[in-house]
């Protein structure tokens, strides 16, 4: 948690109580106590409100896949490079089949768009 072990979370606790003082010490234990209880609260409502918002897909969902700590960038480079990059089947099925453009013939005018920005 943050780098701290359990050694330094004992010596900060205590270094806290000679702070405080014992009269005051358990009326900031019972606020701190407050604010973790709060703050899971929250971090349950904002896991309730996501989970809604995605629907019923969101229980199913892969976050491994989702991790950009398993990309290795020499790859990416690499198929990035390659003339041709290597389409899995169903890519091939789906991609879209170019078109070939037709040549205008000398003193033919261009197609125009008025609307096209």
């Amino acid at each position: 948690m943050f780098g701290l072990s359990g050694e330094k979370l004992i010596i900060i606790g205590l270094i806290a109580a000679f702070v405080i003082g014992p009269e005051r010490l358990p009326v900031y234990a019972q606020k701190f106590a407050q604010f973790i209880k709060s703050a899971k609260r929250m971090a349950e409502g904002a896991k309730t409100q996501i989970s809604e918002e995605m629907g019923e897909d969101f229980e199913e969902l892969d976050w491994k896949k989702l991790d950009p700590r398993q990309y290795d960038p020499r790859r990416i480079i690499r198929e990035a490079l390659q003339e041709e990059p290597a389409m899995n089947p169903a890519q091939k099925l789906n991609s879209a089949k170019p078109t070939k453009l037709a040549k205008l013939e000398a003193g033919e005018v261009a197609p125009f768009d008025s609307e096209a920005t």
